[in-house]
């Protein structure tokens, strides 16, 4: 076997080269860093700073979708009855209509049958106000006199006259109700009108004002 040939299992020695096609020797690398003036520990410093940066803001992101994902499950719990809650209020409206139709009068003179009905419908109407309390749904009751609020009360009509102020509430008409923290019904109400401050005729003395008698 010549000088030049090799045996065909011999595995070729790989040598690595610099730009300029020369091998590439044992610490060019360092070299290479201090050509560049880099410090090869700073260098490691600054990628392992980076990954740790990258890996905080992971932790972050994962624990901020950890905490909407448990809201959007609480929500989901609390409201997902919502629709069909608002459509179970139109019964408990007309189960107080009911009641309210006959007078107390008539209610204490009828008949065995009449009294059994409106029991009947009595008991269905707290067991439906039951559930609803179970479920977090509460009736809301503006009080007369006080304040009408835009984000509870929707007002139905104002009235002039009532020798209230402005804005005050005078008649419920509807009840609303909230659904945890959310209204689901704002109550319907009648409230009182402003009414314009009068002017005294001219020529005339204002309540209070000091007359000038000297003139």
């Amino acid at each position: 076997m010549s000088e030049t040939e090799k045996p065909e299992n011999e595995t070729p020695e790989t040598e690595a080269f610099n730009e300029d096609q020369t091998p590439l020797e044992d610490g060019d690398n360092v070299e290479a860093f201090e050509e560049l003036e880099i410090d090869p520990l700073e260098a490691l410093a600054a990628e392992a700073a980076d990954l740790k940066d990258k890996l905080l803001r992971t932790i972050a992101e994962m624990e901020n979708l950890r905490r909407r994902s448990e809201r959007e499950k609480v929500d989901a719990t609390k409201y997902g009855v919502t629709k069909f809650a608002r459509d179970m209020l139109g019964v408990s409206d007309n189960l107080r209509r009911a009641l309210d139709s006959m007078p107390e009068e008539e209610k204490a003179s009828a008949n065995d049958v009449v009294k059994a009905v409106l029991e009947g419908v009595e008991m269905t109407e707290k067991s439906l106000i039951s559930a609803f309390e179970r479920h977090g749904i509460v009736p809301i009751h503006p009080e007369i006199g006080t304040k009408f609020d835009a984000n509870q009360h929707e007002a139905m009509f104002e009235v002039p006259g009532t020798g209230q102020p402005g804005g005050a509430i005078i008649q419920i008409v509807e009840t609303g109700y909230m659904i945890g923290e959310r209204l689901l019904r704002a109550a319907k109400v009648g409230i009182a009108k402003s009414e314009p401050q009068s002017t005294p005729p001219a020529g005339d003395t204002p309540p209070g004002a000091q007359v000038d008698k000297t003139a």
